[in-house]
């Protein structure tokens, strides 16, 4: 995953000082298990061209490569695309020409505006190709959107994007930093209000006259209680036709409809994040209320390391219970998470051979006992309207069941044990197809 800039005219050989980048010596640093490098494939006085580049750590990688079975490797495809991870690793990097603070003798150039091309990605997105040109064309760029051969998510090809116009060095690294992620739509931390002042620091300038200004916000910030913090947030745009309405990610919208189940039972103390990858639901579950004790249980030591960074980057926080990662399996019985409250397993159990689905809900439901089990998987009469050219929407999914399927099997492993069981929809519904994701709630009966 790369960005480069190339700048052309009269003073094009300052950039160097405005990224405080020598072309003499090249740029290399280790940012959390990815390096990242800067070089200078051109350099003179009437052009000058820099790319920054990221990749994983190749040892990083062997020293967990013994992760042959992990269930949750496939939301870590954005490691090798343009994305917020990418713009956190570069930031720090550019943070001389982001902020606009070079050495005294080059401060004059900050507000220069170059002639230039600058050109990233790869980049996966749910946006349209014209909808990225209206991302970029309102601050005098030409867009050009190329496709890639390769795929970074089977759904959708990989997109390259070239703009070409005149900017200033700072402005143009400004504009990337907040679209890159509003056009993965994702973010791979934890955001609080630190995300806040970064959109209101980059976006100041050019973000307030934008026709798309309220999609980028809700986009960038992900949850109203960030999005009404910020300054660019118009509380008007709500009584309009929306048509700049986010696309908010249906993983967002799992882990949203989680935890206001969480929050909504009577008995929370402890919970059981089975499955937990990298901890993504588990730290959001550590802000709810009443909650004294979380179990974050993942098979993948190399999905472990990562959660438990997670969960430490948030600890010092207010109110915040941190999760304790354990390694675990849904194949074996795991005496530590008897008699919790509840036990989640979140987009689960598709990655498991249906024969296997049986046992391992005896364990849960006759050994472990919790007071609430909740489970979500994917609903397949909706993949009709992703127009995927695949079975299932990933290559990992071992199945993917009907409403009616999902409702037998959930009445089939419940009439054995003291549960009474609901289900429900996750996402937007389609009168034919229902939601995209179906939810299970297990609620043990009180004991007489």
């Amino acid at each position: 995953m790369q960005l480069s800039l190339t700048v052309s005219g009269p003073g094009a050989d300052v950039v160097s000082y405005l990224i405080a980048k020598n072309p003499n010596n090249p740029y290399e640093r280790d940012e959390k298990g990815f390096k990242v490098r800067l070089v200078y494939p051109s350099f003179t006085k009437e052009e000058v061209q820099f790319v920054i580049y990221v990749k994983p750590d190749p040892i990083d990688l062997v020293r967990n490569s013994s992760d042959l079975f992990d269930i949750t490797h496939y939301i870590n495809d954005r490691e090798f695309a343009v994305s917020s991870l990418f713009i956190t690793a570069i930031r720090k990097a550019l943070g001389t020409a982001l902020n606009g603070k070079p050495d005294e003798a080059y401060l004059q150039w900050v507000d220069h505006p170059f002639e230039m091309k600058l050109a990233f990605g790869p980049v996966a997105t749910d946006l349209q190709d014209q909808e990225l040109f209206e991302l970029f064309e309102p601050m005098g760029y030409k867009v050009e959107v190329e496709r890639g051969d390769s795929t970074i998510r089977k759904k959708r090809s990989a997109r390259f994007v070239t703009l070409t116009g005149i900017q200033t060095v700072q402005n143009a690294l400004k504009h990337v930093s907040i679209l890159i992620p509003v056009i993965d739509n994702y973010k791979h931390y934890f955001l609080d209000e630190r995300e806040v002042e970064k959109l209101d620091r980059y976006g100041e300038g050019w973000l307030e006259v934008h026709p798309l200004k309220q999609m980028i916000v809700k986009r960038a910030l992900r949850f109203n209680a960030l999005i009404f913090q910020s300054k660019f947030y118009e509380k008007k745009q709500q009584n309009r036709n929306q048509d700049d309405s986010p696309r908010i990610r249906l993983n967002d919208l799992r882990y949203e409809a989680i935890l206001n189940l969480i929050r909504s039972l009577p008995h929370k103390e402890s919970i059981v994040d089975l499955g937990a990858g990298e901890g993504r639901l588990s730290v959001q579950v550590g802000f709810v209320e009443g909650i004294k004790e979380i179990l974050s249980i993942e098979p993948s030591n190399k999905s472990r390391i990562r959660a438990i960074e997670r969960f430490e980057q948030v600890n010092a926080k207010e109110g915040y219970v941190q999760p304790q990662s354990l390694p675990g399996s849904l194949y074996y019985f795991d005496s530590r998470l008897q008699n919790k409250d509840v036990i989640v397993l979140c987009e689960v159990i598709e990655h498991i051979d249906e024969n296997r689905l049986p046992k391992i809900f005896e364990t849960i439901l006759n050994d472990y006992r919790p007071k609430t089990l909740i489970v979500t998987t994917p609903n397949q009469e909706y993949n009709v309207l992703y127009e995927m050219d695949e079975e299932m929407r990933h290559d990992d999914h071992r199945f993917e069941w009907t409403r009616a399927q999902f409702a037998q099997n959930v009445d089939a492993w419940s009439q054995m044990y003291p549960y009474q069981v609901s289900l429900q929809g996750i996402g937007e519904e389609h009168p034919s197809y229902g939601h995209p994701t179906q939810m299970a709630i297990f609620r043990r009966e009180e004991e007489k």
